[in-house]
Parts: structure tokens; C-alpha cells; sequence
């Protein structure tokens, strides 16, 4: 895995202007990802997962804008690019399958069509060649008789289908990074675990970098090589999916694990209790102190710091603060 990051995003912040002041849906994020790896972005709904997606692609639509920060991809920023620098990147640089591919597939276009698009856009194949690349890609995504499914509509198609359909638009142009938003949200229990193996083989055949986002912790366990769990539109908590599954150092991320059905008859599941808050009426200081069962009386007065607890985990959270070394905070 290269040691030079494919994607860097420094102090992203998303906001929409609506009411009197702007609601901040992302705010001051940062992350990076390198060729090869898989960052798994997860809370739960409302938590600002899909917005920051659709920010690094600049795909928010008014009243959102871009506020701040940097998204640096193979070494340019995409903020500061023109629409038309964009329209090259999006595809061809960075893939995005979405979470629900019925809405995101055009339902009167057949699929082959749909997949081999960006090809024809991006100037990679006439239309005929395109098509040939189609059936190959459906073929790759372990679709049956794809010369025959090429020509179908989204509706001939189940939701696993469908699914693997995006995967494949997503896949059309080779792109080094691909961004999949909620890729199992809906499916049963026995397809999700297909997609899941798809992407694991995708990644390794197209030699992806993946930013999954979910609100399943299960999901990121099983695909992703680190996480950061992302909380009113902040990340509280990044590092190596195997430290913060075995030791996770903010009290969301350990309400995220306990929620997890183990399967025990009988045993009533665990919960966080409260709601993720109002992005318009966020309280002082911590945003999940409300929620938070360790909750000290620093949480309400300030935001807390961003410490390293281990050596590339960080968590934003005051039960580390007096324990952080010098220059860990930032």
C-alpha cells in the first residue's frame, strides 16, 4: 500500500444556507486515502456521511456550498478546478455508486447503455466499443447472461442487481478511487454479503482505493482497513479498523459496537439513547455530550480536542486530553 495518499482532505465544511443562519452539515473534516486501501465512513443517518461524499465530488446542490477546506486527489485540488476539469474527474478519477441505484439509474435507458456512457463521454470508446465493454463489466460484477441483461431496464432487474449494475457504472472507466454510499442499504441479509465479497474482488482485480460509507459497523469490519466514525457532521474518531474495534477510545464509537446484535435469544439489545441532534440547534461543546454516558462538565463548555491515543488513532474526546503528549492535538 503506497505511503503517499491518493485522496487528502484538509478541513472540509459543507453548509446550507437555510433559515437565519448556515446549517453546517460537514464540519472541519479531515481524512486521507491511499492507493490500495479502504476507509470506512460510518455513523448513523444524519450524521453527515453522504453530504461529504457528494462534497468531494462537488455534487452539492443549493442551498449547499462548499464553505472550506481542501480536497486534494492526485495532487490537485478539486475545489479550486473548473466545472469542466470536474466533468473529467468525476467517472474517470473518481467513481461514486449510490445508495439507491433505482433512483440513480435512468429507468427508461437500458443498463448496457447506462454503463457504457462515461466511456463514450470521456472519450475512452466509440459506442459500439462501449457496449462490448458493458457486457464485460456486467460479466465482472458476476451478472448471468449479461449479453442478454445489457438490454434490459433497472425494472427487469432485482435490488442486488441493480446494485451490481452501479458498481459496474462505477468500474466503466477504471477510476483509482471509488466512493460506495450505503452499497447494502436495503438488500437482504444473503445479497449483502455478495456485495461485499463483489467489492473486496473489485478492489483487488481494478486495484481500487474505497471509501465505503455506512452505518454498519459489521460492513466496515469485514471490508475496511481503517474507519473514522463521523458524528453531527464531525469525525470523532479515525484509525486502524482493528484498534478501534478492539479498543475504541470515544463513547459514540463504543455505542456504535454495543448496538450490534450478537444473536443471543433472549438478550435485549443495547442502544444509545437519544437522537442525533438537530444540525441547527447544535449544543456548546461537545455535540454528543447530551447522549454521552461519560459526560463531564468540560464536554458543554468547548469543543473538545483532536488527540492521538495510539499511534495513527486519534479520537475527539476530553477523556484523552490529559493524557495526550505534547503536539497531539490538532
Amino acid at each position: 500500500m503506497s505511503s503517499e495518499p491518493l485522496l487528502s482532505v484538509h478541513g472540509l465544511t459543507t453548509v446550507f444556507d437555510v433559515g437565519t443562519a448556515p446549517l453546517v452539515a460537514v464540519n472541519d473534516v479531515s481524512f486521507e486515502i491511499r492507493k490500495g486501501e479502504t476507509l470506512g465512513l460510518v455513523g448513523e443517518s444524519g450524521s453527515g456521511k453522504s453530504v461529504t461524499a457528494f462534497s468531494l465530488l462537488r455534487l452539492v446542490q443549493p442551498p449547499g456550498r462548499i464553505a472550506a477546506g481542501r480536497v486534494l486527489f492526485q495532487g490537485r485540488d478539486l475545489l479550486t478546478l473548473s466545472e469542466k476539469e470536474m466533468c473529467g474527474v468525476r467517472g474517470a478519477g473518481i467513481g461514486l455508486v449510490f445508495q439507491e441505484p433505482m433512483a440513480a439509474l435512468n429507468p427508461v435507458m437500458r443498463v448496457g447503455t447506462q454503463i457504457g456512457e462515461s466511456l463514450v463521454v470521456h472519450g475512452l470508446a466509440s459506442k459500439r466499443e462501449a457496449r462490448e465493454r458493458a457486457i464485460e463489466l456486467l460479466r465482472a460484477v458476476k451478472i448471468v447472461d449479461p449479453d442478454k441483461r445489457v438490454d434490459d431496464y433497472p425494472h427487469q432487474l432485482s435490488g442486488g442487481m441493480r446494485q451490481r449494475v452501479m458498481l459496474a457504472v462505477a468500474l466503466a472507466c477504471r477510476p483509482p478511487l471509488v466512493i460506495a454510499d450505503e452499497p447494502t442499504t436495503a438488500l437482504d441479509v444473503t445479497v449483502q454479503a455478495q456485495i461485499l465479497d463483489l467489492l473486496r474482488e473489485m478492489k483487488r482485480t481494478f486495484d481500487l482505493s474505497l471509501l465505503l460509507i455506512t452505518h454498519d459497523l459489521g460492513v466496515i469490519a469485514e471490508v475496511a482497513d481503517r474507519v473514522a466514525v463521523m458524528y453531527a457532521g464531525r469525525i470523532v474518531e479515525e484509525g486502524p479498523v482493528r484498534a478501534i474495534l478492539r479498543s475504541p477510545a470515544h463513547p459514540y464509537t463504543r455505542g456504535l459496537l454495543a448496538s450490534i446484535p450478537h444473536g443471543r435469544a433472549g438478550e435485549r439489545l443495547a442502544a444509545i439513547e437519544g437522537v442525533v441532534p438537530n444540525l441547527a440547534q447544535l449544543p456548546p461543546g461537545c455535540s454528543f455530550a447530551p447522549r454521552c454516558p461519560e459526560r463531564r462538565p468540560e464536554c458543554d463548555r468547548a469543543l473538545p480536542p483532536d488527540v492521538t491515543v495510539a499511534e495513527g488513532h486519534r479520537a475527539r474526546c476530553v477523556l484523552h486530553a490529559a493524557a495526550a503528549p505534547a503536539g497531539s492535538a490538532r
